[in-house]
């Protein structure tokens, strides 16, 4: 199997704003409380229940300092969700271009979507919230970095159809196969430990390294046309299972 070259968690870059040319470096901190209250408002409230006065109040700055920074609170929700989709597009960027086997660039691209978000604990509730209302708060640049993460994963795909490996699946299904369950699992740890004291053992404790390996093979397997090889370790180990 090709060596998967995601990278390490450890090794990613902090989310935030992104720094340009004429931004001063003595304005970033600033910036960066921003983001980071202005993220854990639109989690907690979606875009329409969000308050400029709360996100201020939290990074302790006057909310004149969104408008200067940001513009809006509509860009900074723009930039918020930009954050994670160009980081998303940049790391996919890789995967799309690398030798690796088709296989192998759907596991990476997986584990692409589970790290960032992870990275970003806002980014799931947000997400769900903006799915709610519709998408109506997406703006055209967010919209075209979601497009070029599915128009890759779609590159991905045409390749494993295109060597024998793959049947044809739509893209779109694909990306919500992947997408849903890791959003899910990170969005629903708080409810899944009232679950389990509820009475659903183990509810809580589900491994993240387990959850997106389950999503890894479940995707292969749809691609594959629900066959999977003898000769797949994964395969022995799901019959081992079973058994």
């Amino acid at each position: 199997m090709a060596h998967l070259s995601v990278g390490t968690r450890g090794a990613r870059r902090r989310p935030g704003p992104r720094s340009t040319a004429h931004r001063s470096g003595a304005a970033e901190p600033t910036r960066r409380a921003l983001f980071d209250a202005g993220a854990r408002e639109f989690a907690a409230h979606g875009f329409e229940g969000a308050s400029v006065d709360r996100i201020a109040a939290a990074a302790r700055l006057n909310k004149a300092m969104i408008y200067y920074h940001f513009g809006s609170k509509a860009k900074l929700y723009a930039e918020i969700l930009r954050d994670m989709f160009s980081a998303v597009g940049a790391r996919v960027r890789g995967v799309a271009a690398s030798a690796a086997s088709p296989e192998d660039k759907i596991r990476q691209f997986v584990e692409v979507i589970a790290a960032e978000a992870e990275a970003r604990p806002h980014f799931p509730p947000i997400w769900f919230r903006e799915i709610a209302d519709g998408g109506v708060h997406l703006d055209e640049s967010t919209a075209r970095e979601v497009a070029g993460v599915i128009t890759m994963l779609r590159d991905c795909l045409h390749d494993g159809v295109r060597t024998g490996v793959f049947v044809h699946v739509s893209p779109l299904l694909v990306h919500g196969g992947i997408v849903a369950p890791l959003l899910l699992f990170f969005a629903s740890k708080p409810l899944r430990a009232r679950l389990e004291a509820a009475g659903i053992a183990g509810a809580a404790a589900f491994d993240r390294a387990e959850v997106v390996r389950h999503i890894q093979d479940v995707t292969i397997d749809v691609l594959r046309g629900g066959r999977r090889t003898a000769a797949d370790p994964r395969a022995r180990r799901t019959r081992s299972r079973s058994a």
